[in-house]
This record gives C-alpha cells, sequence and structure tokens, in this order.
C-alpha cells in the first residue's frame, strides 16, 4: 500500500497510515513519547518510572484518601485504606513522601505524633486521579458484567 501525500506513517507499520482524523491528532506525540519509553526502558525513563511510582492501588489510595479529608495521622489513614497493612502503608507513604506527592509533619510531643498531607504536586496529581476515579465508578457495573460473561 503506498503512503498518500499529508498522511503519517505509524512507527514499523507501513500499511497504515493516519489521515486527518481529529481523534488522532496527538497520535504522532503520544507514538514519541511511548516510543522514548521503550527505547530507553533500561534506563531511567520519566514517564515509566513515574506511572510505576503512582500506579499501584495503595499508592492511589492513599493520594486519594489524603485529597478527600486533607491532613491524616497514620492511624487514621490505616482505617481510611481498607484492607493495607501497616508495612505497606509506612512503604507507600515513604515512597509518596520521596517523591514529592506527600509531606510529613512530625510533632514534638508525647506520644509523638505524624502528620501526613498532600503537597502541591500531590494535589495536582489528585486531580488527575479524580478523573480516572470518576470513569471507574461510571464504568464499573459495566466492566463488571463483562467480567461475569465469563
Amino acid at each position: 500500500m503506498d503512503k498518500q501525500e499529508g498522511t503519517a506513517t505509524l512507527p514499523n507499520n507501513t500499511g497504515v497510515t493516519i489521515a486527518g482524523n481529529e481523534e488522532l491528532k496527538d497520535s504522532r506525540k503520544l507514538q514519541e513519547i511511548f516510543q522514548n519509553a521503550n527505547t530507553i526502558a533500561n534506563e531511567i525513563c520519566p514517564v515509566r518510572d513515574v506511572i510505576a511510582r503512582i500506579s499501584d492501588k495503595w499508592s492511589i489510595l492513599a493520594i486519594y484518601a489524603l485529597g478527600a479529608y486533607g491532613k491524616l495521622r497514620f492511624s487514621e489513614l490505616i482505617q481510611k485504606i481498607d484492607g493495607i497493612s501497616h508495612r505497606m502503608l509506612t512503604v507507600t507513604l515513604r515512597n509518596l513522601e520521596g517523591d514529592g506527592f506527600i509531606k510529613r509533619t512530625v510533632h514534638a510531643e508525647v506520644p509523638p505524633r505524624v502528620d501526613y498531607e498532600l503537597t502541591e504536586l500531590g494535589n495536582s496529581l489528585m486531580q488527575q486521579l479524580s478523573g480516572i476515579i470518576g470513569w471507574a465508578e461510571a464504568n464499573g457495573p459495566e466492566i463488571l458484567a463483562f467480567r461475569n460473561k465469563k
């Protein structure tokens, strides 16, 4: 199949072209990001690294809990995030703090009190997660129906 003038060829597939489709207008940029992520897969890739950090369920739930309830103590977080162990919450919070998504504040009291809250970066991520969570709520019944067809 010959490439038509004014169309973009998809990488590694010279038989498929993109011709003025509005839904795919950003596809070249997305393809470039994807190719770069694959090319440097064995190196530090910002896209892969960030997605790996924020895409596990505990990170998402911790960010969502802090976004929904504001500043929380460890014990409050463990109550809000059903099913998470103390160890997993500790690891998750350390990772999120290390990446700048949450702020940990230790108060000099007896007993010591530690609060966790989202940073500006964490709040910006929370805004993005809200869309995904809304999508999951809206489409959950349909997804469950497909699962039950098996």
